[in-house]
């Protein structure tokens, strides 16, 4: 007897020590999260998955025609647009320029284009006056100086900046047989000088929409451009604490399995809604199908390392309209979050490049936050995450259910066990329905670390947050 009581007594200290070890190591591996906005975009936030749940990537819905580059110094080949908001007004820049398909040569010499709107919707083109084409300043040319072939600017967020380059750009610049980027540098958006003549990136090949902004992750002044790599468009990234003295660029990588495809442009930005992500949406180059152009979607946790969406472009050929010719389908550099579409998030392309007697700029819509969902069919299925540490607080979900289907979603422990569980299942269509759990109808969590585990019917799920707000 004493000596089962002493061996007990033994274990016990070892037992409960390996009890605080396990604990600590699950806690040691959750992801901080805090009350920050989340999204499935990639499968970072996951553990396990069963059923017939998948990530899927979502297309964004065709609206209007935002604006036609049908002006003298515009044309059929006016591309490169990057839109972005500042303050109450959103800005959109553009090379216009014109090619004579019969004579196959340049109509007029390329330019840079301002237009500018108060809604996103309905876009302008003022009269800036501070260029000539044909012998008059009545144009919206805002730049006609080196590298107007791909200028794509961005408005300075670094709270470090002077307020004479508020506004920044990088564009592509091949004079005197040398190759490289050019920075540039403007107060007010519109009335823009060469921070250097020197180029400031020269590793790469920029025939394309190369841009920056500043990251406020790291701090710094990050690009992407394009280069080749044994002969296929690939996308590199570097970084800058001033905007001149960039690192040396480094290649994107991407998922294991990912097909080794022509990357043109690649819109890439964080996501403002949840800064700790960068979204991109590249450009499929397929120069053995007429060289036709599709955009791609894909993410990432650390500016380098992407989840690439080839299976599915999120701007198909069947949208309207002229997207099947030569390069008739990019993406614009940005998106926008409208005042007056306050459920969605639009992003704009291009179409009719070549075919058309003007190119177009289209708007497109996504649910906002919906660039990727959780989905199951009728089948149904099961995800839990990975342990997250929260702040705690009230639990906010993005979702939709289709006919007949229904989202569960519990609260687990860090190791599993159930914490509190939904009475009942969720039908609908919401970008942030606040859940209520148990007969209680308790609506509030401690802060604490938790998994998050949703069975899913015919519904789909893009993303969630804690919050006490």
């Amino acid at each position: 007897m004493f000596t089962r009581n002493l061996t007990v007594s033994a274990i016990i200290p070892f037992l409960l020590a390996f009890l605080v070890a396990t604990s600590a190591v699950v806690a040691e591996d959750a992801l901080e999260i805090g009350s920050r906005l989340e999204l499935f975009t990639d499968s970072h936030l996951i553990d396990k998955i069963d059923g017939s749940v998948e990530l899927q990537v979502q297309q964004p819905v065709p609206k209007g025609v935002s604006l036609v580059a049908d002006k003298p110094w515009e044309g059929n080949t006016s591309a490169y647009f990057t839109v972005f908001q500042d303050d109450d007004k959103y800005r959109m820049y553009y090379r216009g320029s014109h090619w004579l398909v019969d004579e196959e040569k340049a109509a007029h010499r390329e330019v840079t284009c301002y237009a500018e709107s108060s809604d996103g919707i309905t876009w302008t083109k003022p009269e800036l006056g501070l260029y000539e084409f044909d012998g008059s300043k009545k144009n919206n040319i805002v730049w006609n100086g080196p590298g107007t072939h791909c200028f794509t600017p961005f408005k300075d967020t670094n709270p470090n900046c002077k307020p004479e380059a508020r506004y920044k750009a990088l564009t592509a610049d091949y004079r005197d047989g040398k190759r490289g980027l050019l920075a540039l540098q403007s107060r007010d958006g519109i009335h823009w000088k060469l921070i250097q003549d020197e180029h400031v990136i020269t590793e790469g090949y920029f025939d394309s929409q190369n841009l920056a902004f500043w990251d406020s992750n790291r701090m710094l002044y990050v690009d992407y451009h394009r280069t080749f790599i044994n002969g296929v468009r690939s996308i590199m990234t570097c970084t800058s604490k001033d905007f001149v003295n960039w690192t040396k660029p480094v290649l994107l990588e991407y998922q294991e399995g990912s097909p080794n495809e022509h990357l043109y442009t690649n819109a890439v930005r964080l996501y403002d809604r949840a800064p700790h992500i960068y979204i991109g949406f590249p450009t499929r180059y397929l120069p053995n199908e007429g060289s036709r152009v599709e955009p791609l979607f894909m993410s990432s946790r650390d500016s380098i390392n992407f989840h690439r969406y080839s299976a599915v472009p999120v701007v198909p050929e069947s949208a309207p309209a002229d997207r099947k010719g030569n390069r008739s389908n990019y993406m614009a550099n940005g998106l926008l979050d409208l005042n007056v579409e306050p459920k969605h998030i639009s992003v704009y392309a291009t179409e009719a490049y070549y075919e058309g007697p003007d190119n177009r700029i289209r708007r497109f819509q996504y649910r906002k936050d919906g660039f990727v969902a959780l989905t199951a069919d009728k089948s149904g299925g099961v995800v839990t995450t990975r342990p997250l540490k929260t702040t705690g607080g009230k639990l906010y979900l993005n979702y939709q259910t289709s006919e007949g289907g229904s989202i569960k979603v519990d609260v687990l422990d860090e190791g599993g066990e159930l914490v509190l569980g939904m009475e009942g299942v969720l039908v609908g269509d919401s970008i942030d329905e606040q859940l209520i759990f148990g007969k209680r109808r308790r609506t509030g969590l401690n802060a604490g670390v938790y998994r998050l585990r949703f069975s899913i019917n015919n519904a789909s799920v893009y993303a969630f947050r804690f919050s006490d707000k």
